[in-house]
């Protein structure tokens, strides 16, 4: 009898290993439909090769603070490398001091989004780097100065030359800058998060608070909005399917992809963030106005999908969020070509009133 009864508890210990696996299984199925790893590899650009000499070259004019008109904003002012690929600002301040209109969003991993900016408005990373230099509150320049400045340097127009050695038509352009730029940024990617090892089939890389987050994200709906390799980029949704939130996170005169398209239907739309490193870029919304990852949780719970969240659940999905931190790349600050006696001189920044 004690034989049988310890080959009973033996078999039943079995049983229930064997469904808690089965369990796991079917989450990480279940996870697999609606997210993929960030790959190790750098992305291929459709009509951009991307080289190691358009790397280097992308890599300098990130940094480099001179294609703006003041001298003294680069790309990696507001998207700081150091910092999550963003300011960690509510809205940037570009030049002569003024304050930008939306949040600043992180570079890592831009590459897998559908379409840049909150509203989409730029189709690629190429073409998402030729706003900010352009825009009056931003970087202030025009492509012409931007020609100027680069041209002025020997050592950039050596670099170009390597970097699109089969282009035809001036060494430099502002076009060229763009896809260098992109090049880069194509390289600013974060693999290896604890997600991505889940989802590599690794199940005991999340502990079981991850796991029920993981699980509450897809079983109440935010994996509708955000899933793909980028947790999100990849489509556009208003703000408040459910509930507008106040003022104070949806301002009334930002309307979003509305700008963008002209159409009704899409005021107050934005494109879904990507959720990636989001521990890293507070703060959130494309305002700005809430600075805790918690908040913004339960903010979009009640104003996306009309849940109620416990406050269990919503540190659980917290807690999944935050596997989301991938292996944030290695970044050595580029020594930059010498201006010359033609490199345009700085425009004397005035602060606005």
């Amino acid at each position: 009898m004690k034989h049988a009864s310890f080959l009973l508890a033996t078999l039943s210990v079995f049983a229930l290993s064997l469904s808690a696996a089965k369990a796991e299984s079917d989450l990480l199925k279940d996870a697999r439909d609606y997210f993929e790893p960030v790959p190790h590899a750098i992305p291929s650009l459709p009509d951009n090769p991307v080289t190691q000499e358009k790397i280097e070259l992308g890599r300098m004019l990130f940094f480099d603070p001179r294609i703006s008109s003041s001298g003294l904003l680069s790309c990696n002012t507001c998207h700081n490398l150091g910092m999550g690929g963003d300011d960690n600002l509510e809205t940037s301040i570009g030049h002569g001091w003024q304050k930008g209109p939306r949040n600043a969003p992180t570079v890592l991993n831009a590459i897998f989004n559908e379409a840049q900016f909150w509203d989409g408005r730029a189709a690629d990373l190429k073409a998402q780097a030729k706003g900010p230099v352009q825009a009056g509150v931003e970087m202030a320049s025009t492509p012409e100065r931007v020609e100027a400045t680069l041209n002025s340097m020997p050592e950039y127009v050596e670099r170009f030359t390597r970097a699109f050695a089969d282009n035809d038509g001036p060494a430099i352009s502002f076009d060229k800058m763009a896809r260098a730029i992109e090049a880069y940024e194509a390289t600013l990617i974060t693999p290896a998060s604890k997600f991505d090892l889940f989802l590599e089939g690794n199940e005991a890389a999340l502990s079981e608070q991850e796991k029920e987050g993981l699980t509450l994200f897809m079983d109440t709906g935010c994996a509708s909005c955000h899933g793909g390799v980028n947790v999100g980029g990849e489509g556009y949704y208003p703000f408040g399917v459910i509930e507008k939130p106040g003022s104070e996170i949806l301002p009334v005169e930002d309307k979003g992809r509305f700008a963008v398209t002209q159409t009704a239907d899409e005021e107050y739309v934005f494109r879904a963030a990507p959720l990636r490193n989001i521990e890293l870029t507070a703060p959130y919304f494309h305002s700005g106005k809430v600075w805790e990852l918690k908040q913004a949780v339960g903010i979009m719970a009640s104003s996306q999908l009309g849940a109620d969240l416990s406050e269990e659940q919503i540190d659980a999905i917290v807690a999944f969020l935050r596997t989301l931190t991938g292996e944030r790349p290695s970044v050595d600050y580029p020594i930059l070509p010498i201006s010359t006696s033609g490199t345009p001189k700085p425009d004397l920044m005035q602060p606005v009133k």
